[in-house]
Order: structure tokens, then sequence, then C-alpha cells
């Protein structure tokens, strides 16, 4: 269904903080043009907590146009307000697209059962495949293989983004499940060992900047070519670091300034990538041979 290199976009913003929607399109044709398999719109390296539910949408439906149907558009639908998220999935199954990626409530740390009857109630509002999201150095709660063990019994949730960090959990998701659930990366730093070990793709950072050679690694460790995979992941290995010298998705918004994208603004209570940093990230895009101003 989802597999590949999937870019988590960022949300370009004029100066003046609106949302710019002619360098989205920019953004977009890039990703069509260069390999990338789907598009997640406003997730959380989409600034979703920052905009609101007028602007949300209407990134997401700006991305499914411009896409045009070349490549799936998932929508990032994620709250910690049940209420609130069967409302914007609801929202973004009517937009028409693919599928949505529903992060962890974050901040009320809600228990196994809480996160089970959140997902539960999401699920039955619509028809769509959900992706389950698992970040817990964000959102304060660590979804365990049980509880998606459990929602993955519900029809319409069809995978997970697993983004705890740990290559050990993602081999355990892989021998649970085998090829019965669709399995993400979230981390970039290890999303080439786990496409090796299994999983079907990567919903990555570093692809917002190098979407050609994301694509290339993901399809050659899919293909079970180790060698070449790991070649390809090791010109992206600053990227994958430096991408995350600051929160996210300050440093990647700043590279895409640097490459002609995107004006480098963020919405409080982020900030631009302090200059301490910038010289780094330069380095990272110059290491993966990225052109920049």
């Amino acid at each position: 269904m989802f597999s590949g290199s999937i870019v988590a976009l960022v949300t370009p913003m004029r100066a003046d903080g609106g949302v710019d929607y002619s360098a989205l399109d920019r953004l977009v044709d890039f990703h069509v043009a260069n390999g990338t398999d789907a598009i997640v719109a406003v997730g959380t390296t989409g600034e979703s907590p920052t905009l609101d539910v007028e602007e949300h949408m209407a990134v997401v439906h700006r991305v499914y146009t411009r896409v045009g149907g070349h490549i799936p558009v998932i929508a990032g639908t994620g709250a910690n307000s049940t209420r609130e998220a069967v409302e914007w999935t609801v929202m973004a199954e009517k937009i028409g697209v693919a599928g949505c990626l529903v992060v962890t409530p974050y901040y009320n740390k809600p228990t196994q059962e809480g996160l089970y009857q959140h997902y539960k109630a999401i699920a039955e509002a619509v028809t769509l495949p959900l992706i389950l999201y698992n970040v817990p150095g964000r959102t304060g709660v660590d979804m365990k293989p049980d509880t998606v063990v459990r929602l993955s019994s519900i029809k319409n949730i069809v995978g997970i983004k697993e983004a705890s960090g740990s290559l050990e959990r993602n081999r355990e998701l892989k021998a649970r499940f085998g090829d019965s659930f669709l399995l993400l990366g979230g981390d970039d730093d290890i999303g080439c060992e786990s496409v090796l070990a299994g999983f079907n793709g990567v919903i990555s950072v570093t692809a917002n900047v190098a979407p050609r050679a994301m694509h290339d690694m993901c399809a050659a460790a899919r293909a079970g070519d180790a060698v070449r995979a790991r070649a390809i992941d090791a010109t992206l290995s600053a990227l994958h670091k430096y991408l995350f010298i600051e929160s996210n998705p300050v440093p990647v918004k700043w590279a895409l300034a640097r490459m002609g994208f995107i004006g480098d603004t963020v919405r409080l209570p982020l900030t631009p990538l302090s200059d301490a940093c910038k010289a780094p990230v330069l380095e990272a895009l110059k290491q993966a041979g990225i052109a920049f101003a």
C-alpha cells in the first residue's frame, strides 16, 4: 500500500507567517520529479500543532491537488484530543487522500488502554487506511508492541510509523507481524537498517532535501542489496544527524531555504536556526552532494 521513501513534508511559510502555497507547489513538484514514493502532508514535521484547522486542511488539499494522482498523499491528522483527531481524519477522507498518519496523543500521556480506545474511535469514524505513529521522544508516551498488535485487528488500521529510535524495537515489530502489517521507519538514522530488516519504507525528514537518494536507498534495501543501500545511506548520514541539531523542522526548513525552495520561517514557539548550527547543516548538504547558495 505505502512503501519506499515517504517524505514528511515541511509546510513552507512566508515572512509574515502565512502558508506559502507557491513554495508548497514547488516542493511537491520536486518530490514527484525525484522519485519520492508518497507524501505526508501536515504531519508533525509540517508544524501541525501551530496550523489552525482551516490552514491544515487547505495544505492537505493543495498537496493532494498538486500531486494529481502521481503518488499517494497521506494526511497527518493526529491530535491529543480524540474528538479533534476524529474531526480532522473525517475531513481528510473527504479530500480524497490515500490514508492518514495519526500520531499518539501528546502531553496527556494516556495509558495503553487509552491509546487503544483513541485509535479505535478514529478508525470507526472513517473507512480510510490509518497509520499509527509512535514517537515517544516528542509525545511523552510510548505505544507498546502489544498495543500495536491489538490495534492491528481493526480493519482499517493498516500500519505504523515507529520512531522510538530503537532498531531493536523495529526488529521486534517485524518478528511479530511478518508481512501482515505495514511497517514504516520514522528515524532517518536507522532507516536503512530498518528497511534491510524488513520494514516497508521510511517516513523521512531527510527526504525533504535528498528525495532521489532516499528513494534509491529504500529501493536498494527493499531489493536486498545491502551494499548499495548502505553506500547511499553513508552519503546521507550527516543529514540524518544534523537535520536534528535543533528541533525538527527548524534545520530542514533552513536547509531548504539555502537550496532556494522556501523561506526559513517557522512559527513560534519554534525559532529560526541559530547561527552556531548553520555550518554543520551546510556541511551535511555538501557531503550529500546537494547544491545550495
